[in-house]
């Protein structure tokens, strides 16, 4: 999963697209005909009391290297569809 994000230049928020409930925990990275990235991100946990929420941002932490504090779900947090921003 390391090679979905450029650590040279790496991005200061994310667009991710959750499936929540799913077989097991991955990420793959999707590039539009424009260029734009979206990142879909499958977590085993329930949308339930906010568990994928947290399941992602987990997830994100793990793969990225960064404390789970760094990370903020800016835009969507009833959505599938959100914005996660990274601070440094």
């Amino acid at each position: 999963m390391l090679d979905l994000f450029d650590y040279q230049n790496p991005p200061d928020t994310l667009r991710v697209k959750v499936t929540p409930k799913a077989k097991s925990e991955s990420i793959k990275k999707q590039t539009s005909a424009d260029g734009t990235v979206l990142y879909k991100i499958y977590v085993t946990a329930a949308p339930e009391d906010g568990r994928a929420n947290e399941a992602v941002i987990k997830l994100l932490s793990k793969v990225l290297g960064v404390a789970k504090s760094n990370l903020t779900i800016t835009h969507g947090h009833t959505s599938r569809e959100k914005t996660i921003k990274i601070n440094s």
